[in-house]
């Protein structure tokens, strides 16, 4: 499916861009991040609070759904957008992800990969084809290619091997593609820390063709100076007038470091996993709502913040919901954390069109209380 990616504006003053594309469930504009349904869900919230926080995009996770319930039932229902009652756009994930970090024992061969179900420990095997064939089924906009997840560090020719089969799997995945005419389906380069590796696998996976392209391989462990070098060397070998997306990025300055490099699109389970827990992200920082402190806080959560949560109930009253268990909590701080951070995006935007992002970028850190000279991913 052409995406019809059109770049609106880029800033004067870095690499950030503003552009929009089309998929069947509307026009996407971005940059966007997109809150993760890992099981046809974003978590403790209902599809039509997720598209009214301002949604554009729900990632789901194909190895999930893959198990449970299984494509062939999901597209009986008439694919993910009626089954989880959204309407609109969905990505899914190769699955490759999961494989490679939920199963402990795995055999990956240029074939695919074997290995048990993390769920009852039943023998299963994925390979491009059968990746393709499960997002085929269950209808998404945007598909992903099967590919190597690379640990980090990895040796030199570990991550050799791994580039060379992750562009071979890529090509198979688009060679079983059996609904071009309806979903995109992207490419994604790996490669490590090794500039001439994530070169080689940008160059090799545009002569393929791709509606899209991901960086993958990042946010898993590495230093900063070495997650900003990792975009900046895929970045400069992807073409510009086709969608860029960032795979499982979600904290605030890993979101805008990555906007001020050019990425458009994001994902991460973070805000809700975080605010599953009592964390919660502000405009003057992170809030942990556990804290005895905020016993008799009777302030909003956050003073800038206009979403359901903080217009209407306290620190002191969410405290005291999880203090006692209860699941309203983590459906409030959930909201406010998806919200948070599309409106981070939604002023990242803003700075762009006013060619101030850098600035506008450096007075968050200090708001938030970021120190630029430590080695900080929060």
């Amino acid at each position: 499916m052409n995406l019809n990616f059109k770049l609106k504006y880029k800033s004067k003053d870095c690499n950030a861009r503003i552009g929009e594309f089309t998929t069947k469930h509307g026009i996407v504009e971005t940059p966007m991040f997109m809150p993760v349904g890992t099981q046809a869900t974003v978590k403790t919230l209902t599809t039509n609070e997720v598209k009214a926080i301002g949604s554009q995009i729900i990632l789901a996770n194909t190895y999930h759904l893959w198990l449970r319930p299984g494509a062939d039932l999901i597209q009986k229902a008439g694919g993910l957008h009626k089954f989880m009652n959204y309407d609109q756009g969905i990505l899914t994930d190769s699955g490759g992800f999961q494989v490679f970090s939920l199963a402990d024992i795995r055999k990956i061969t240029d074939e695919g990969v074997k290995f048990k179900s993390h769920v009852d420990g039943s023998k299963l095997f994925m390979s491009p084809e059968i990746s393709i064939e499960v997002q085929n089924k269950l209808g998404a906009d945007i598909i992903m290619s099967f590919d190597e997840c690379i640990p980090y560090p990895s040796s030199y020719d570990y991550v050799k091997d791994s580039v060379i089969r992750t562009i071979k799997w890529a090509k198979r995945g688009k060679e079983a593609h059996q609904r071009s005419d309806e979903q995109a389906l992207f490419g994604i380069v790996q490669g490590s820390n090794f500039d001439v590796l994530r070169e080689y696998c940008a160059n090799e996976l545009v002569k393929i063709g791709f509606d899209g392209y991901a960086i993958g391989g990042t946010s898993v462990g590495e230093p900063k100076s070495i997650y900003k070098n990792m975009i900046d060397i895929s970045i400069k070998h992807l073409p510009e007038d086709k969608p860029r997306y960032l795979m499982g990025v979600g904290s605030p300055v890993s979101i805008l470091e990555a906007i001020e490099r050019g990425v458009d699109m994001f994902d991460c389970v973070l805000p809700t996993r975080i605010a599953r827990h009592g964390t919660a992200m502000t405009s003057i920082g992170k809030v942990v709502i556990r804290n005895a402190k905020y016993k008799e806080d009777f302030t909003a959560l956050d003073p800038n913040c206009d979403c359901e949560c903080c217009t209407n109930y306290s620190k002191a009253y969410l405290r005291h919901l999880f203090n006692v268990n209860e699941q309203l909590a983590q459906r409030l701080v959930s909201l406010h954390n998806i919200y948070f951070t599309h409106q981070l995006v939604n002023k990242a935007k803003d700075a762009i069109k006013n060619d101030c992002f850098v600035k506008f970028k450096n007075e968050f850190y200090k708001q938030y209380g970021i120190d630029t000279t430590k080695d900080n991913g929060f």
